[in-house]
Formats: structure tokens, C-alpha cells, sequence
């Protein structure tokens, strides 16, 4: 529990209620995590019941009058805080998720928790059949649970805006769709641009890696980022994940495939820096709401900065590509570093979301966006997503998926939560990653020098000490004007883009 200079009675009475809750969380992340990876198929049904009995009490408690009342009682002790301060933060934020959080009934949340095991384990037999029937019927009660959830915040003007608010506060279908339909111009042009350029060649990612030396250098990799082990570790899974039991014990997961040198590598870095984020979140908010991420879209920001911006730089292979080759000298001993860079850089309109590259991946969040607007809107019908999915992939980047595991089953997502408010956020992140990294090579302009010696731990104490050990104190709008000095805006995405893609591919945009 966390250390409080506060004398207030009531205010440590909240901290223990608080922390009892977290407790109860974090054994139901554990019980995730374990489903995830190493639990037997037949333990779902049982594991379905175990998570929402949990999710039921922890949601009780959390909705109990005594707590709001308490919250009520420690305004004044809120208002005689600095706004930043451990007190004063934790009595806001937790009052914003109390008032949330009284408006879901219990038993509504017991029954979404329930459903999504058995709608998890239904997708994994799905993709493993390659058919999306056998899940039908679970997305169907997804998407009822969703709009049924959604109802119990009137007021908005869109029924996926309560569940976009609750990922990325203040975010609502209207201020999304104002950043993603200029961005999406701005990409279909960037698109059409190198689609008229010499295409790079990345044919020597799709060899033969051995999957446990693959595994074994992006372990060395993300220590070389900073995650800690002694805090950490990495499993396998279908869908690469994070999760936090505490901030000392904060886990990733990825996949890997003997010919896909990117997906194992690239995965592990991103996850990772979720996980960079988690470990430098302050000691002092252990066990308290406070001790996460501002929001969604700040947190896959981490994970894209690191995998993106720097794990896709030309200055972080300088270091790392020369150890690469040594463990794969046959497969890359011939192939030079630039080479390399080109190859993990190459776009090319792909049927895989976690697969894209940065030019076209956001387009692949915007169909999934549009997609879960309809089906909330009753305008799609579970039934008619398969199709309603290969339409748009054919329109919007031109490919078709031949299997429902390239389509409408490749992303865990509706599977494992609420239908709407999560997929924004990865373009979100994008866009809050460049304008953060712009910001901090303003600062700094040593960073990529030291980068490409090896050396990011300017990098990681500059985003420890302004954004992760902050944890939830600061809206994401807030950090984004405190760090950057601006809202967030798609400018220095778009620069960015220009400024890597015309060098490598020779070409003027």
C-alpha cells in the first residue's frame, strides 16, 4: 500500500479500500495472463467463472455507497492538495472511475466478464478451424453486452463515445473522426506516392530463423531498452499482450514464426514498451487507479515510439543489426545495414494489422473503427462482418483476405472485451508518439547519437520523468500540453513519415 503524508483518517481508510480492490484486479490479470498461455483448453468454462466472480466483487466493492461517501468526505481534503499531489490526484481520479463505475450494474459486469472467457476461448478454436461460425454466435452477445453497457452512460451523442471515453478520456467519435479524415488523406496520398517508386525488397526477413534464437536476441534487445527482468518476463501467445499484476511484476508476451524474422522482434519491442511505461510508473501509486496509464492512446504511443520511431530507425541498427547478423550470419551475412533498414521499412498495403507497416497501418485501425461504429449503430450485423471486412480491405488497400484468420478473426480485441473505444487509440498512439519524440529531440538533440551507440537511457529517463511516473495523475490532454506544449495534432506524424519514407525510398512526396 502507498506511503501518504496525510493524517487524514478517511483518506487512509480509501487507501486500504483502494488497494484491497487493485488486489483483487491484479489476481484476475493473473488469471487472464495464465489463459492466455499456458492454462489447458478445458479449463475455460471453469476460468470463465473464476474471472467473473472476481470481476463481480472487485466492481462491488468499487460501487460501494461507503466508498463514494468517503470520496465525498475528502473533497475538501482534495481541494487543499496541489493539484499534482499523491492526495489530491488520487481523490480526483478515483472519483471520476467511482462515478463511472455506479452507473454498471454488478450483475451486468459479472455477465460481460463470463462471456468474454468463453468468447476468448471461442475465437482461439475459430482461428485454429479457420471459421468464423464457430464464434458467431459470442460476437453477436458481445455486441448486445456492448450496447447494453454503452446505455448506462446517457447524455453522449453517439452510443460508442461512453466506451471511447473510458480508453481515451474526453475522445469522442466526433473529435476522432476530425484527426483520422484529414490523416487518412494524407496517407492515401503518401501511399499512391511510393506505389510509384522502386519497391524496396525485404525477402531476406523470410527465411529460416530458428524461433529460439529469435526469442533469445529480442530478450537482449528490450533488456538493452531498459525492461527489467527481475520485474518482468515474456511468455508466448496467439496475440502478443502486457499485463501488470504490480509495477514490480509487469509481463509481456509475443509470437513467433520460423519465417517472419519481424514478428517476433517487432512485437517483443512493443510490447515492451507498454511494460517500459508500467516499470517506471512511481512506487508511490502502487496499489491505487493511479498506477497505469494516463489512457490507451498514450500507452500504445510508448509501444509505438519504441517499436516504430526507434526500433525501426536507421541509428538504433547501427548498433543492434551487426549482433543480429552474428547470431543469423548465414541468413544475413551477406545483407548490409541499410539493406536491412530498407526491408524492415518496406510498405506495401498487407492484410495483417500487427504486420503493417507505419504508412498503412492506421488505415487498417480506420476500417476496424468504422466497422465496430456500425455494428453499435445496428447498421452491420455480426453475421455480415466477415464480408463487410473483405469489402473494405479491398477498397481501402487493395487486397482481399482468402481465410478468416488474415480477416475478421486476426484481432483478439472484440473478443476478449466490449465492442468499441479501443482500436482509435493505436492511431492515437501514433500520432501522440511523433509529436512526444519531436518534442524530445527538440530538447535534446543528442538522443539519436546516443541511440546509435546502444545508449537510450537519455530516452528512457526523459520519458520516465515526464510521462510514466506520473502514471493516471495527468489527463493524456494535459501531459500532451504539459510535454509537448500543444494538443494533440497530426503534423509531426505526417512530417515524420515524409522526412523517413522520401530518404528511403528516394522519392519526393
Amino acid at each position: 500500500m502507498s506511503v501518504s503524508s496525510s493524517p487524514n483518517p478517511k483518506y487512509t481508510e480509501l487507501l486500504n479500500r483502494l488497494t484491497e480492490i487493485n488486489d483483487i484486479k491484479s489476481a484476475i490479470s493473473l488469471l487472464y495472463w495464465d489463459q492466455a498461455t499456458y492454462m489447458p483448453p478445458g479449463g475455460a468454462p471453469a476460468r470463465g467463472r473464476q474471472m467473473a466472480t472476481l470481476r463481480r466483487l472487485a466492481h462491488e466493492k468499487f460501487t460501494d455507497p461507503v466508498l463514494g461517501e468517503l470520496l465525498e468526505d475528502l473533497r475538501t481534503e482534495e481541494a487543499n492538495r496541489l493539484y499534482p499531489s499523491l492526495e489530491a490526484s488520487l481523490i480526483r481520479v478515483t472519483c471520476r472511475d467511482y462515478q463511472r463505475a455506479v452507473r454498471v450494474p454488478s450483475k451486468l459486469m459479472a455477465q460481460i466478464s463470463q462471456h468474454q472467457s468463453a468468447c476468448y476461448d471461442a475465437w482461439a478454436k475459430a482461428r485454429e478451424a479457420q471459421n468464423f461460425a464457430i464464434v458467431q454466435p459470442y460476437l453477436k452477445t458481445t455486441l448486445e453486452l456492448s450496447q447494453e453497457y454503452a446505455l448506462c452512460f446517457p447524455g453522449y451523442e453517439h452510443i460508442a463515445d461512453p466506451l471511447i471515453d473510458q480508453q481515451d478520456q474526453g475522445m469522442t467519435v466526433a473529435k476522432v473522426r476530425s484527426l483520422f479524415e484529414p490523416l487518412r488523406e494524407q496517407l492515401v496520398a503518401i501511399v499512391e506516392d511510393i506505389s510509384s517508386c522502386v519497391p524496396l525488397n525485404n525477402s531476406c526477413l523470410h527465411q529460416n530463423f530458428s524461433p529460439k534464437e529469435q526469442i533469445k536476441f529480442s530478450l537482449g534487445v528490450i533488456r538493452s531498452l531498459g525492461y527489467d527482468l527481475n520485474r518482468g518476463r515474456q511468455d508466448k501467445t496467439l496475440h502478443p499482450f502486457m499485463t501488470k499484476f504490480s509495477i514490480d511484476d509487469v509481463r509481456i508476451t509475443t509470437r513467433v514464426y520460423e519465417h517472419h524474422l519481424e514478428q517476433a522482434l517487432f512485437s517483443t519491442i512493443h510490447e515492451a514498451g507498454h511494460a517500459l511505461y508500467e516499470q517506471g510508473i512511481a512506487l508511490e501509486l502502487e496499489g491505487t487507479p493511479l498506477a497505469g496509464g494516463a489512457s490507451s492512446g498514450l500507452h500504445e504511443s510508448q509501444a509505438r515510439l519504441w517499436e516504430n520511431v526507434i526500433g525501426r530507425s536507421r541509428g538504433f541498427w547501427e548498433w543492434f543489426y551487426p549482433r543480429l547478423q552474428g547470431v543469423f550470419m548465414r541468413q544475413l551475412g551477406q545483407v548490409t545495414t541499410n539493406q536491412f533498414y530498407q526491408a524492415i521499412n518496406k510498405v506495401t498495403p498487407s492484410l495483417i494489422r500487427t504486420d503493417a507497416d507505419e504508412v498503412t497501418y492506421n488505415l487498417h485501425i480506420m476500417i476496424r473503427f468504422d466497422l465496430e461504429l456500425a455494428m453499435l449503430e445496428g447498421k452491420l450485423a455480426i453475421s455480415d462482418l466477415p464480408e463487410a471486412w473483405n469489402e473494405r480491405y479491398k477498397k481501402d488497400l487493395g487486397v482481399i483476405p482468402t481465410t478468416d484468420i488474415e480477416g475478421v478473426l486476426q484481432d483478439v480485441h472484440w473478443y476478449i472485451g466490449l465492442i468499441g473505444g479501443m482500436f482509435q487509440s493505436y492511431t492515437l498512439g501514433n500520432l501522440m508518439a511523433a509529436q512526444i519524440y519531436h518534442t524530445i529531440i527538440s530538447f535534446d538533440p543528442e538522443i539519436p547519437f546516443e541511440i546509435e551507440r546502444g545508449n537510450v537511457k537519455r530516452l528512457l529517463e526523459w520519458l520516465q520523468q515526464n510521462i510514466y511516473q506520473h502514471g493516471r495523475k495527468f489527463t493524456t490532454s494535459e501531459l500532451m500540453e504539459q510535454v509537448t506544449g500543444s494538443p494533440l495534432k497530426i503534423d509531426p506524424f505526417i512530417h515524420y513519415l515524409h522526412n523517413k519514407y522520401e530518404y528511403l525510398y528516394n522519392c519526393k512526396f
